[in-house]
């Protein structure tokens, strides 16, 4: 197998896990496409004592076969299962014909599929570990799954026979831009950071959609040949993206469009409004369960103990939703709307949310990580007028660090519109907030900030070099 890049810490941990002398229970989960499967394949070398797949958008009888295809290859010989008690007390007789081996290494990928209507799959895969896996201390069973909030929900979250039963969860989450860099560089692309700020703006962090991209053609080129050429490679993925994560994916693609179409974000009220749920449980699972993706992230507003702004974070449907329909038939679209203001105002939102993501890696940089922070948002109150700032950092020593991000394919030249809109936002925060006396002022922006009549607005500069470092905060 190729070599797993960008993975190191999740690496360190398999490795501690394995080592640790007992059974152990690994709860993997993430994003459809982030690299779950890869990273378990690589650790072991493809050398499992079992392994079966669910198979995604696959019927009841398609997880069965897979089920008990895997339990014959791997040296079952005993009478069909006819339930997952059955199939676990199966799998029980390959352990225990193992029982010897320094470890007895069981992985199950895309679990939530097993778990068709009425199976009983999850009691039964407590039972198998309560009273079968968990006695043996040589077994390491890993589980897999796309469906997040489904592996939070009935795994990690499990209030039955299960509950607290895994010994270790692991959230893989899509690579920042520090570990997008590593990949190209280990692949050996001959890309700068501008170029790989640009597809990482339609792709976001995902190891399998980087592995389609082609380094003899420019971002342009390749955003052409994936989303808008003659069967791109991309063109389904966002259906399938959404059917692999949840069930019922409806009312979450309802909520990822509208929030798709927020530049600022919208608070949990809004969007119960907007698309007529009721702010009760329904939508609280919802939400919820969009944040476990990360398809969506939640970010406190200043002065609001229990309202907060949702933000579409999931770069790939972002773009998807913005530019991918029906009525582009262009198939060199990208290539021919370069420096259109519609491409230059997506990229300037795009430039705000991976910031927005990379906030642990800004906060490094401004060397404040030594000390105690919060981040949040702010808003006006209603019935005045509009004023947001994205993000604010609040620091122990009393001073208040405002961040401005600005995307531009140059320095940034800071004019005399965008500074009277600076001051008014600061102003206003002020006043509804005047203890934040001591305002730091921090531009994060891609080639630096051009020195001119306004360039006095900003204490601090940030560039691509400062959301290119490793985020060495441990989660």
């Amino acid at each position: 197998m190729d070599k797993i890049i960008g993975r190191d810490t999740e690496l360190a941990k398999l490795a501690k896990y394995n080592q640790s002398g007992k059974a152990e229970f690994i709860a993997l989960y993430g994003r459809r496409r982030v690299g779950k499967t890869s990273l378990i394949r690589y650790f072991f070398k493809d050398k499992f004592d079992f392994y079966a797949s669910g198979v995604l958008e696959g019927a009841k009888d398609d997880q069965k076969n897979a089920f008990l295809g895997a339990l014959t290859h791997y040296g079952y010989d005993g009478p069909v299962p006819k339930n997952w008690k059955e199939a676990f007390k199966a799998l029980g007789s390959i352990i225990a014909k193992n029982k010897r081996k320094k470890r007895c290494v069981i992985f199950i990928d895309e679990v939530p599929c097993f778990d068709f209507e009425y199976s009983n799959f999850v009691k039964e895969l407590g039972i198998f570990w309560n009273d079968t896996a968990s006695w043996y201390d040589n077994v390491f069973l890993v589980i897999c799954g796309s469906a997040t909030s489904w592996m939070i929900r009935n795994i990690i979250d499990n209030r039955g026979g299960l509950h607290r039963r895994p010994t270790h969860e692991m959230h893989l989450r899509p690579f920042s831009l520090y570990q997008t860099e590593m990949y190209f560089k280990a692949k050996n692309y001959k890309w700068d950071r501008m170029t790989i700020l640009q597809l990482y703006a339609a792709l976001g962090g995902v190891p399998y959609y980087f592995s389609l991209l082609d380094p003899a053609k420019s971002s342009a080129e390749n955003i052409d040949m994936l989303f808008f050429s003659t069967d791109a490679e991309l063109g389904n993925e966002y259906r399938r993206l959404y059917k692999s994560l949840f069930r019922n994916p409806e009312k979450y693609m309802d909520i990822v469009k509208l929030l798709a179409s927020s530049r600022e974000g919208m608070t949990r009220k809004e969007i119960s409004e907007t698309l007529k749920i009721s702010s009760g449980e329904e939508l609280t699972n919802l939400l919820k369960d969009l944040v476990y993706c990360d398809l969506i992230s939640y970010y406190s507003i200043c002065g609001k103990k229990t309202a907060g702004l949702y933000r579409l974070v999931d770069f790939f449907t972002i773009f998807y939703l913005t530019f991918c329909n029906s009525t582009v038939t262009d198939r060199a679209y990208w290539r021919h709307t370069l420096n259109t203001p519609r491409q230059n105002t997506w990229y300037g939102l795009a430039f705000e949310r991976i910031c927005l993501f990379h906030i642990w890696e800004i906060i490094q940089s401004l060397r404040l990580d030594t000390m105690l922070t919060k981040y949040y948002s702010w808003r006006n109150k209603p019935g005045r007028p509009t004023g947001q700032i994205d993000m604010i950092i609040e620091r122990a020593d009393g001073i208040t660090d405002i961040c401005e991000m600005k995307y531009s394919r140059y320095e940034y030249t800071q004019d005399a519109e965008e500074s009277s809109k600076l001051e008014h936002r600061i102003h206003s925060f002020q006043s509804e907030y005047p203890k934040h006396e001591s305002i730091r002022t921090v531009l994060v922006t891609t080639k630096g900030l051009t020195q001119g009549e306004h360039s006095g607005d900003f204490d601090k500069v940030l560039t691509l070099k400062d959301l290119f470092v490793e985020n060495t905060e441990e989660f």
